[in-house]
């Protein structure tokens, strides 16, 4: 299976998806770099047309975690409008990186 055979959708994320893009942000609790990665996510999607933006706490979504191998937070994850995962990514990212992996979804 690859990165884009995987598709996620309102019933897995628990939230509807954007209409161009959605941002789903695997956090836990105590994760200090979370933080930091939400503050950047929120920015590009907050700056971006008709990308949704959800955060799940890793621990909460244990199954959907596994099932992604979900292993470190943050680990950002970025779909296009059905939902297929076009872009992965662990750690803080950047804002220019976050936004380029919007438009790459995008487009």
């Amino acid at each position: 299976m690859t990165l884009q055979d995987v598709v996620l959708g309102p019933s897995e994320l628990g939230s509807e998806l954007g209409a161009a893009a959605t941002v789903v942000q695997f956090s836990s609790t105590f994760c200090q770099p979370c933080r930091m990665t939400r503050i950047v996510v929120q920015r590009a999607v907050d700056t971006t047309s008709d990308v949704a933006y959800v955060e799940l706490d890793v621990a909460d979504h244990l199954v959907l975690g596994e099932a992604l191998g979900i292993d470190v937070t943050p680990t950002v994850l970025v779909l296009d409008a059905a939902g297929a995962v076009r872009h992965r990514a662990s750690g803080v990212p950047s804002l220019a990186q976050v936004r380029a992996a919007i438009a790459s979804a995008v487009g």
